[in-house]
């Protein structure tokens, strides 16, 4: 891990990285600046936000900050989808104007949360077993897909042409290229075919006139985040308590691959490497909103990189942290994102989201569903969690701190699977699961 590359190896290998991460790393400024309704402008500003913040958390990930923070694993840092839908629901439930304030004190308070909890997540970890992790993860992937499906329809509920014709065949397009890169694709190419199917979605729309290139022209070259370009953080209990819920599974996630590489990387990951590792969680969620950024943890699609690569050297990880920072602070590159079709982005989305839901699926398969009362968790929290996406009107009698809680169906599976873990196997026994829990998350 500790290997230092030469350059016509450390750089193809940074790429590798870069490649799988992007499309994520997007993912969350795309879908909170539609639903807040930001201008291209303050797309690019978001975008260049969450590049900047995934550049500096990979950097002090890998190379570490005296021994308080920094596991200097090969562990790549950026915001994660899992705090999307309950970031939609406080947008949902707060004035125009508020929404993006309020997200940001949730996440601000989220990231403090992470840096007091960390030196004593391990006691926590029982409660957070696959069972717990996995209903979460599905959660995630099956909550967020009416999002492609509405970009895939054009993006505007409200356009007179939204669902037409023209925006369903560019999704169904988009989607194609990525198969059949998927399929056919090799080593490299492969591993980037959701990038690739966007860029090929996106020149396809030029001709027909949906890809506005106007924001490309505007965005300027070069310029660092402003601090609360969006306004001062708003402090909302309710938006706290459902933002605070996601970023314990997030640590849950970043823990599990701490562990998941240090045995790629042949060597082993102790409770002081993890306490690190979760520091660096919590400094980049709890900084990441001055310049617009959101709780940020662990990519589990580059601990696969590694896995397959092959190739350990936190310094490789480094130089891809390196790159981010160096996106982030090109706004250009930002609105070259922004640019891309609602309804490639549809087509691309149900490959994202979807890949989600299976992650989630295959821990819930490690998560012994043989047993007749993790069967009946599961499926409780399972249909607590798809409440709010099969009648979105549940819970409007519900007082407005519930309505932002249980609205999420992230944050209202994750409680009720918390809760029943709890019932079925720790009240009244002895058990303890943490280190098998762990790894197997």
């Amino acid at each position: 891990m500790d290997e230092k590359l030469p350059f016509a190896r450390l750089v193809p290998a940074a790429l590798q990285h870069i490649a799988a991460m992007y499309a994520g790393v997007v993912t969350p400024p795309l879908i909170i600046g539609q639903a807040v309704g930001l201008d291209a402008a303050g797309m690019t500003r978001l975008i260049a936000a969450s590049l900047l913040i995934a550049g500096l958390a990979t950097i002090l990930q890998t190379i570490g900050a005296t021994n308080f923070a920094g596991n200097r694993l090969p562990f790549v840092n950026a915001a994660s989808s899992a705090g999307i839908a309950p970031m939609l629901a406080i947008a949902e439930t707060s004035a125009p104007g508020h929404q993006l304030p309020t997200i940001y004190g949730a996440v601000m308070v989220a990231g403090a949360f992470c840096l007091a909890v960390g030196p004593f997540f391990g006691r926590l970890l029982r409660f957070f077993p696959p069972l717990v992790t996995g209903v979460v993860i599905t959660l995630i992937g099956v909550t967020l897909m009416p999002v492609p499906v509405s970009w895939a329809q054009g993006g505007d509920p409200h356009a007179a042409d939204f669902g037409a014709m023209k925006y369903l065949a560019l999704a169904a397009f988009t989607l194609v290229v990525i198969l059949l890169f998927q399929r056919f694709g090799r080593g490299f190419v492969k591993q980037i075919a959701l990038l690739l199917g966007l860029f090929i979605g996106t020149l396809a729309a030029i001709p027909f006139g949906m890809a506005d290139l106007t924001t490309l022209s505007e965005a300027p070259v070069a310029a660092l985040p402003s601090p609360f370009a969006f306004g001062a953080p708003e402090f909302q209990p309710a938006a706290i308590l459902s933002l605070c819920i996601v970023m314990l599974v997030l640590m849950t996630e970043s823990s599990a691959g701490m562990l998941a590489l240090g045995e790629i990387c042949e060597r082993r990951t102790d409770g002081r490497t993890i306490t690190r590792g979760l520091r660096t969680d919590g400094i980049a969620t709890l900084i990441g909103p001055v310049f617009g950024g959101f709780p940020t943890s662990a990519f589990a699609q580059n601990v696969g990189v590694v896995s397959l690569t092959r190739v350990r050297s936190r310094y490789v990880v480094a130089v891809a942290g390196g790159a981010l920072l160096v996106l982030g602070i090109l706004p250009v590159l930002g609105a070259v994102v922004s640019l891309v079709p609602m309804p490639v982005l549809g087509g691309a989305g149900i490959v994202l989201f979807g890949s989600i839901a299976v992650s989630g699926i295959r821990t819930l398969s490690e998560a012994g569903l043989d047993d007749s009362s993790n069967i009946i968790l599961v499926a409780v929290a399972l249909g607590a969690g798809i409440i709010p996406l099969a009648a979105p009107t549940f819970y409007t009698q519900f007082p407005a701190w519930a309505q932002t809680v249980l609205g999420s169906g992230i944050s209202a599976g994750a409680l009720v699977a918390v809760l029943l873990n709890l019932f079925f196997h720790h009240l009244g026994t002895r058990s303890r699961h943490t280190a098998p829990a762990l790894k197997s998350s």
